[in-house]
């Protein structure tokens, strides 16, 4: 038997004889004290220069307490909204116990300074991510997909455990900040270490080709989702920022980060194009997002990456909670309302707009007035302007003069605000090494940046849309694991 005889109304929630647990109302509560103790550490912490050292186990700096602020706040907006999302749920107690569990393993992770506390800390988190993907146990699917994910999960913390057992090989240390001070050569087994890193990054940011473990967490509560996509995804970036000593000991590697950001970053947007669903669609702009991150962090901007993971946190955090409400609009006959066209004068105005962007961003920032990979990062911020620009003007319905003219008025303070945030965050990360090293332009960072403008043109111009070839490796590219996809309403009502 199947709901689609039911009626949905949305109201008061029905009373009942069941106590409602008090758990979900304590943790909310504390998590919301957590954020405001952070908010008390960071005003503290930030106003010296020195870090504070525990045990010397733990080392509190800059990064330590911008996440805390950071991932304490989200965390409060998911507790609090899974308090309405997920009531009468017969695991709420768990779902929350999970929840929370998750917070305190981030909190602990960034503030770890012991390379061995860290691995286990890497792991944890994966576990527990895992247990929220498969929150409906009596679910197949959900069972799957928890497996699916925690054998990815498993494999980057033993990429993980080789690269830290290397180094310790290989310097003698055994906490990160003092791999951070050692002396390291890009030898052998420096390189081996520095990879095994970056594969461990990429499969916990969602990176291809280890993105499908992400596709096929759908089965977690939204609440769930939402924290995985702000929050525990940016883990990659986390990594790379922390060892960016290690990290930055060879130019290549350095370009080999730049590729796998960028092809994970174009590939991404075109899987977003072949997305029937909502949650799909940002599930695969994370996997695009993310290659952003690691493009900066590879260009030796790891501030402009930890600033993109927390503005995409925040994006992506609402995106997922307000998911339900997304519906595309449309008339009965199946005519929907078409795109206005730029035209010259609209042609000309997103231009303009987009070079005065990532002049104002080269000016505000200093990123992109010498001639190296500034410049680079400045041109992502001149292409995000266009592709913005164009958009509003294509789907805005103010009169033409009115909305020519406030395209640049809106966009350019919006500009202006990343680059104040950007700032902020680059000087809030005190006691952070290597927190921007710009490298020297080379043909790779110029075949990237072609490559971006091809992609955008393409994708514009719908071209990529005639090739069935290529839509069904799109296609297959997103397919989520096999057990993991509900194929009839049957099988998800009666759960």
């Amino acid at each position: 038997m199947t709901d689609e005889t039911r009626f949905t109304r949305v109201g008061s929630l029905p009373k009942t004889t069941t106590a409602t647990p008090q758990l979900p109302q304590v943790l909310t509560r504390v998590v919301w004290l957590l954020w405001v103790a952070s908010l008390v550490v960071a005003s503290l912490r930030l106003s010296g220069s020195e870090n504070w050292s525990l045990l010397g186990l733990f080392s509190v700096d800059g990064l330590t307490v911008v996440m805390w602020v950071v991932v304490t706040f989200f965390s409060g907006i998911v507790h609090s909204y899974s308090r309405r999302y997920m009531a009468g749920d017969s695991a709420l107690n768990k779902f929350f116990g999970n929840v929370f569990a998750f917070t305190l393993v981030v909190m602990t992770l960034v503030a770890t300074d012991s390379l061995a506390v860290f691995a286990v800390l890497w792991l944890t988190m994966g576990l527990v991510m895992a247990n929220l993907i498969g929150h409906v146990d009596s679910w197949p699917h959900a069972r799957t997909a928890a497996a699916h994910a925690r054998r990815y999960f498993a494999g980057s913390s033993a990429l993980l455990a080789v690269a830290f057992a290397t180094l310790w090989w290989e310097t003698g240390a055994s906490t990160v900040s003092a791999v951070a001070s050692a002396e390291i050569a890009p030898t052998g087994a420096v390189l081996f270490a520095v990879a095994m890193l970056l594969l461990a990054a990429m499969i916990q940011s969602a990176l291809l080709p280890f993105h499908t473990w992400l596709l096929s967490s759908m089965t977690a509560p939204t609440p769930a989702s939402a924290l995985m996509h702000a929050g525990f995804v940016n883990a990659g970036g986390i990594l790379l920022l922390r060892f960016a000593p290690v990290v930055t000991v060879d130019r290549g590697f350095m370009l080999a980060i730049v590729v796998v950001g960028a092809t994970s970053a174009l590939v991404g947007k075109l899987l977003k194009t072949v997305q029937t669903d909502v949650k799909g669609k940002l599930g695969c702009s994370t996997v695009g997002q993310m290659g952003f991150m690691f493009m900066q962090a590879g260009l030796g901007f790891f501030g402009a990456a930890i600033t993109h993971l927390i503005l995409h946190g925040f994006y992506k955090a609402y995106q997922f909670l307000s998911a339900g409400g997304t519906v595309e609009q449309g008339s009965p006959d199946g005519k929907y309302a078409a795109k206005q066209s730029v035209g010259v004068i609209g042609f000309s105005v997103t231009i303009l707009t987009a070079l005065a962007g990532g002049a104002l961003f080269a000016v505000t920032t200093g990123e992109g007035t010498a001639f190296d990979s500034g410049l680079l990062l400045a041109g992502l911020v001149v292409l995000t302007t266009m592709h913005a620009t164009r958009e509003t003007i294509r789907h805005a319905a103010l009169p033409t003069v009115l909305r020519f003219g406030a395209i640049p008025l809106v966009f350019l303070p919006a500009i202006g605000l990343y680059a104040f945030v950007y700032k902020t965050i680059e000087h809030a990360l005190v006691g952070v090494p290597f927190v921007t090293a710009p490298t020297e332009l080379t043909l790779v960072h110029v075949v990237v940046a072609a490559a971006f403008a091809l992609a955008y043109v393409t994708i514009e111009s719908g071209v990529y849309r005639r090739s069935t070839r290529l839509y069904m490796a799109l296609v297959n590219a997103t397919r989520p694991a096999p057990g993991t996809t509900v194929t009839t309403r049957e099988e998800y009502n009666e759960y």
